[in-house]
């Protein structure tokens, strides 16, 4: 049976009470914390957060913040990629892959006073495995189908098989979790921030909860706006959502199992726009953002401030949507827009230092990248005469962008985009410009609206799956492309238990994938974060999945 605690009304009001008085000393000490270790630690974010609950997200800033509240049972090494015990001590899997034994932490409570026992972890998982309607849409379930597949009863017949098969509680704190077949996306799987372990109480709280509207419109529900709705294991629990101010007020949990947070309070402050992320920063507004702009890391050091730069972990890239424009259905023009681009331009002028021309769809930094990949050297002559060759020197093509957003791996997305067009437009393409706000963007580019547009990825573990499995795994509406060859080896790769020649099959996998060119790699790039003098920060990650618990201010 789940161990829970009542929560007393006097005790909620307390809460309350303590919420208006945290909100009141935030304004007055947000600006200057210097000798005062209870002042609140303020993080300018790219963006605003999607929802309260992390299964629900499939974008950075969600994450950043669930990372905080919510624990997985496996996690990243602080800054590094290896995979180390988070909810979990310790794990081992069966000879074949398909078992998966979790060993839990002895003393793990929930914000709520719950406790964490492997009945609790198995309540989780077997609750996303039987989410029903709209929950099924890859919008609200994204992780769950790139991680399990699909679920107990699919309600759509595109949707795959579930990977998953069950969860036992073999005894208090030992969950076996059993998938069909090996797979290299373990254990990485395990420690996606989606897949953050609520309390037993939460899961009460929210087991009829539903999502309405249709698909791109969808309205979550109220629970994930509303913090204290559901609890979390993290360093911190969710105390504040303006979302009209776009900002998350998180408080340290006194009784959390690990080293407690260094800040008392964190908030999370959304500045979409980089240069008003910086003027804050300087300002003393903030005491920290991410994303900062390659132009501005060397003033930003040489006035005193920290500007770590990440490893390089990620992928920027052209995607060319086959289904949206016939046209790039034929393999010339896509072989011509490749030629036309002048990546090395981009990486030049944009990118830090430290970026690169990518070469395929995932860094050079993971097993499984290829030498023998066919390139596309920039060469608008040659560009020019494979598009007359397919009849195309008309060509007409409506190429899609994202605004008021930074990504780790596309730092400015408008002038990236301008680069581009301009060479597309100097080999006789005409390009129609469309953009929209990172909330719109994603869902257009996923449902094969744009012809052409920019994406890229920031990998969730060290694992070549998790960038080419990402995208060329099945058919999907983002690329419209149907190559079932090309499926099938990637499945075949990803459930091959031998690791020399699962990593030969991703090389493999890659000159197939670059012979097809379902769209241009562009660049990869090195992030950089920056912090106030004033700050110990916390280890930057080259995944991103900073740990704000670790950071505190200088004595």
């Amino acid at each position: 049976m789940f161990t829970k605690t009542s929560r007393k009304p006097a005790a909620l009001l307390a809460a309350a009470v303590s919420v208006m008085l945290l909100a009141t000393a935030c304004a007055e000490s947000e600006r200057d914390p210097e000798g005062d270790s209870s002042a609140p630690f303020v993080f300018g974010s790219a963006g605003d957060i999607k929802s309260l609950d992390p299964f629900l997200a499939s974008d950075g800033e969600t994450f950043r913040y669930s990372r905080q509240v919510y624990e997985t049972l496996l996690e990243h090494e602080s800054g590094g990629s290896e995979i180390v015990g988070g909810l979990a001590e310790t794990w081992e899997q069966s000879e074949d892959g398909t078992e998966w034994t979790f060993h839990l932490r002895e003393g793990v409570v929930f914000h709520d006073g719950d406790e964490l026992t492997a009945e609790v972890v198995c309540a989780n998982f077997d609750r996303w495995h039987n989410l029903s309607g709209a929950w099924q849409s890859s919008n609200n379930s994204y992780y769950w189908q790139a991680i399990f597949g699909g679920f107990a009863e699919n309600e759509d017949e595109g949707l795959p098989e579930s990977r998953y098969v069950s969860c036992e509680a073999t005894d208090e704190l030992t969950a076996v979790i059993t998938i069909s077949e090996y797979s290299s996306i373990f254990p990485g799987g395990f420690s996606l921030a989606a897949f953050g372990i609520l309390s037993p109480t939460s899961l009460e709280t929210i087991a009829e909860a539903e999502i309405t509207g249709e698909e791109g419109s969808y309205t979550l529900p109220e629970y994930t706006r509303e913090p204290g709705a559901i609890a979390g294991t993290g360093p911190f629990t969710a105390q504040a959502w303006n979302r009209d101010q776009a900002e998350v007020t998180l408080q340290r949990f006194d009784d959390y199992w690990g080293e407690p947070a260094g800040f008392e309070t964190m908030i999370l402050r959304a500045i979409p726009d980089e240069t008003a992320r910086r003027q804050a920063l300087e300002a003393g507004d903030i005491h920290g953002y991410d994303l900062v702009a390659p132009a501005d890391v060397e003033p930003l050091t040489e006035a005193g401030f920290q500007v770590p730069t990440r490893d390089v972990f990620n992928v920027l890239y052209l995607a060319f949507q086959q289904e949206t424009s016939e046209e790039l259905a034929d393999i010339r023009v896509r072989q011509a827009l490749a030629h036309a681009v002048d990546r090395q331009r981009i990486v030049d002028t944009i990118l830090p230092a430290g970026g690169e021309v990518a070469t395929q769809f995932h860094p050079n930094t993971l097993d499984g990248w290829s030498e023998n990949v066919t390139t596309y050297d920039y060469d608008p002559e040659k560009a020019e005469e494979l598009l007359a060759e397919a009849g195309q020197e008309d060509l007409t093509l409506d190429f899609c962008y994202p605004t008021e957003v930074t990504r780790p791996y596309m730092p400015a997305p408008r002038d990236i985009f301008d680069v581009i067009s301009q060479d597309l437009e100097s080999v006789g393409v005409t390009v129609e410009p469309k953009s929209f706000e990172w909330t719109e963007y994603v869902p257009n580019t996923d449902s094969g609206e744009c012809s052409l547009y920019l994406l890229g990825w920031t990998g969730d573990y060290n694992d070549a799956y998790n960038f080419l499995g990402t995208w060329f795994s099945v058919k999907n509406d983002a690329w419209g492309m149907d190559e079932p060859e090309l499926f099938d080896a990637m499945a075949e790769a990803s459930s091959n238990p031998d690791t020399e020649e699962r990593i030969a099959a991703y090389q493999g996998l890659n000159e197939q994938i670059m012979e097809i060119l379902p769209g241009l790699p562009i660049s990869s790039s090195p992030p950089s974060i920056v912090f106030a003098e004033n700050v110990n920060p916390p280890n930057v990650s080259p995944l991103t999945q900073e740990d704000f618990s670790e950071g505190s201010w200088k004595e």
